[in-house]
């Protein structure tokens, strides 16, 4: 995904804890623990080592300091590579450099190196949903940075009924392409009436399909930094082998039930093709129009909807024409 506007970050400053347990690195273990005993920091998951000017030299983890003896040094045992942060950070940097190197609190330091505080966990854990939330509303198009996301909800019905009518003409009018396309195989339909049964069965599997693309693209692009081409390629795949399963089950029950193996093919890969095809737009549709500066929340599900349904009903009639019907 595209990186968030700068506008939007938040940074590590707005959540640093000050109060963290500190020792020097000849302070003795059992004194370390006798002082986090007596004092209750905010953040104790580590204890930060330090040096002259409060300059941070490694961390003792509250799981290492415990198990070391009374009388060691607690410099002995410190970890001069502990992961750290700088306050202006962003606090999604901070919350992924703690997932990848498996800390559960990450010392913060200014350009210096002098310890300034700490993020414990449960400000870790509180920036990683903010910014799942977050990833999910921007995908949505209802960041809650952005003024039209309040728009959208607190309008009048005039004004709100003025930004999503134009994209439901567009739905409109390609539901009336649709129906031109259909029209267009009138006689096709006339002479063979049973092809027209499985139309609203291929409508239906195909918004199904793109409306499981869309809910997976809200839920997992959030979660993921591959490219769109890769995602859109991947849920395309998804899609065939989806479309391919339901094709098997469609045959053998036209098959079976019509005697017809011809149309129980067509409607096969037709369902086959569906699946491919709504997942793609599913899944990239959205995308596309954030990318372009329009909001999804109005247009992916009408637009989105109308491209699936148009493009399976033309593949389905395509694919009669070609068996022969």
């Amino acid at each position: 995904m595209d990186p968030k506007p700068q506008l939007h970050r938040e940074s590590v400053a707005d959540h640093l804890v000050a109060d963290v347990a500190r020792a020097g690195a000849g302070e003795l273990a059992g004194r370390v623990r006798e002082q986090l005993a007596q004092r209750h920091p905010a953040c104790v998951q580590i204890v930060a080592i330090v040096g002259s000017g409060g300059r941070l030299e490694g961390v003792v983890t509250i799981e290492r300091l415990f198990g070391l003896a009374p009388e060691t040094p607690v410099g002995e045992a410190m970890a001069r590579d502990y992961p750290c942060v700088h306050p202006e950070d962003d606090q999604e940097h901070a919350a992924s450099v703690a997932l990848h190197r498996g800390v559960d609190a990450l010392p913060v330091v200014d350009a210096s190196g002098s310890l300034l505080g700490a993020l414990p966990p449960q400000v870790l854990l509180q920036v990683l949903r903010r910014e799942h939330v977050e990833d999910l509303h921007r995908l949505a198009g209802i960041t809650r940075e952005a003024a039209r996301a309040r728009h959208a909800i607190e309008d009048p019905p005039m004004r709100r009924a003025r930004h999503r009518l134009p994209w439901l003409l567009a739905g409109l009018a390609g539901s009336a392409g649709a129906t031109a396309a259909m029209a267009g195989f009138e006689d096709l339909i006339r002479a063979h009436v049973a092809v027209a049964f499985f139309i609203p069965a291929l409508v239906y599997m195909a918004d199904a399909i793109g409306t499981q693309s869309e809910a997976i693209a809200v839920r997992g692009l959030s979660l993921t930094r591959s490219g769109i081409a890769h995602l859109v390629a991947a849920e395309l795949r998804t899609g065939a082998l989806i479309g391919a399963a339901l094709g098997v089950l469609a045959f053998a029950a036209i098959a079976t039930l019509f005697g017809d193996a011809r149309l129980a093919g067509a409607v096969g890969i037709s369902l086959f093709a569906a699946g491919a095809i709504a997942s793609g737009i599913g899944i990239a549709f959205p995308w596309a129009v954030a990318r372009f500066g329009g909001d999804p929340a109005y247009g992916s599900g009408p637009m989105a909807t109308v491209i699936q349904d148009t493009l399976s009903i033309l593949v389905y009639l395509a694919v009669l024409h070609a068996f022969g019907f």
